[in-house]
Formats: structure tokens, sequence, C-alpha cells
């Protein structure tokens, strides 16, 4: 049986011998991210690193993998102030990086909708691997906002045809598109989704857990000096923003379920 560790309010993090699995587990708001969310899962990753595991699993709890931003921390942004959105921005670059840099092998087991900054966590794994119902999309532009952060590890995953047609349209793709795009390594149906995680566990921990290592700290070596000049402006982009009208009234619209007014300011 799974050993559960550390509590969280926010996610479910168990082991079972050399593979560790979070879950995200806010099904009633589709798992979606919140500031306690985002402290938490930097907390659990920081809880695997130092522990015995060797390989993490990623999924979320109920129909959705992730939905994106929480309403309520969205509806609070607006108010807030530069120093804070810097912050804020800063935060979020931290969890993405953490995970995309992880020293221990990332599998995502996306198990419905991957949006926004969730879909950032489902593809800065390793692995990510998609249940057939899965759906993935960067809608940020669709509410005024900017898929900054992630746009620095998109455009190394998926080349920038790819990545330009995902962050200037918005649009929500098929887990078999996403296939295709290179976005997901695997699309299977969903009653196989964690049996096919654990099975490619299971076959990673077959190998060297040094040479896993030190592939992975090569990897990380690679792209970080491109990375901290990409996330330092991504960062500040963020943050500007969300200084705009058109982000205070995309977020109004999204939040009272209207068309948006832009006004390009």
């Amino acid at each position: 049986m799974p050993e559960s560790l550390q509590h969280y309010a926010t996610l479910v993090l168990a082991r079972d011998g050399p593979i560790a699995t979070v879950t995200l587990n806010r099904p009633d708001k589709r798992n979606a991210i919140s500031y306690e969310l985002i402290g938490e899962l930097l907390r659990a990753l920081e809880e695997i690193e130092h522990s015995a595991a060797q390989v993490l699993i990623l999924t979320g709890a109920g129909k959705a993998f992730c939905s994106g931003m929480d309403l309520d921390n969205l509806r609070s942004i607006t108010g807030r102030s530069e120093e804070e959105n810097l912050a804020d921005s800063a935060t979020m670059a931290r969890l993405f990086r953490t995970l995309y840099e992880f020293p221990k092998v990332t599998i995502a087991a996306v198990n419905g909708a991957a949006v926004a900054g969730g879909c950032g966590l489902a593809t800065l794994c390793d692995f990510t691997l998609a249940s057939s119902k899965a759906k993935f999309g960067y809608t940020e532009v669709r509410i005024g906002f900017v898929p900054a952060i992630v746009s620095a590890f998109l455009l190394r995953q998926v080349g920038e045809k790819h990545a330009r047609d995902l962050l200037l349209t918005g649009r929500i793709i098929s887990a078999e598109e996403a296939l295709r795009m290179g976005l997901v390594n695997e699309m299977v149906a969903p009653e196989q989704l964690l049996g096919r995680a654990r099975e490619l566990a299971a076959s990673l921990l077959s190998n060297s857990p040094a040479s896993l290592l030190a592939t992975k700290r090569l990897l990380t070596h690679y792209a970080a000096e491109s990375l901290d000049r990409e996330i330092a402006a991504a960062v500040e982009e963020n943050a500007r923003i969300r200084r705009t009208a058109d982000f205070r009234e995309g977020v109004s619209s999204f939040l009272e379920k209207r068309n948006p007014r832009w006004t390009g300011k």
C-alpha cells in the first residue's frame, strides 16, 4: 500500500517504494491553482527531492488535471500592488522551474483538462501521459493576460510555430493533437492512465539511479543560462500586463461570464 507522507490541504502526497505520487486534490475546484496550492506543491517537491523516491507521478483528483488559476485568486489580482504582482510572478516562475529542473524523473498523468497554468504543470514534466479525454490549452490571451513564463519552456518543447499557435490563439486542443505537436508523449484510455504511468516508472527504475540523476543534471545545465534571461523577462511581462485596462476587463468579463470589451490599453 502507498505510504502517506506529510499532510497537505490541497494535494495528496504518497510514496509506494521508490515511486512518489502527488495528486492535486481540489476536485470541487477542478484542481485550480491557488496561492495555497503553489506553496504546498513547492513543499511537496522539496519533500520528494529529499526522500528515497526516484520517480514522481503528478496527477489530478476528479475529472480535471488542473483548470488554471483559482477564481478567488484571479478576482484578487486586479487589486494587488506592483510589488505584489512581481512577487506572484516570481513565485509561479519558481514553481514551473522547480518542476522542469526537478532532479528526479517526473511523469504527468493528465486525467482531464489541463488549462493555462495547469497546462504548464502537465507539460513541464519529463514525460506527459494523457488520457484520451484530456484537453490542453494556454488560454491566457482570452482574459487579457500573457502566458509569459510558460512560453520560455513551450518554445523548447514544440518549436516556434506550434508555440505561437497555442499562445496566440488560446485555443483548447485534444490529447490527440497535443500528441502530434509533441506536448504529450503518449495517449492512453482513461482507465489505463495511472497503470501506464506506474508501468513507465517501473521501466525507468530499471536504469541506474546515478545515471538518471546525472542525465537530468546535464539537461538542466544546457538550458540554465538562457532560461535565466528568459524567465527574468517573463516575470516582468507577467507583472506588467496585470496593470493594463485590458487585463482588468478580461478578468471582469470572465468572472461575469460575458464577452470582453477590449480597448487595447
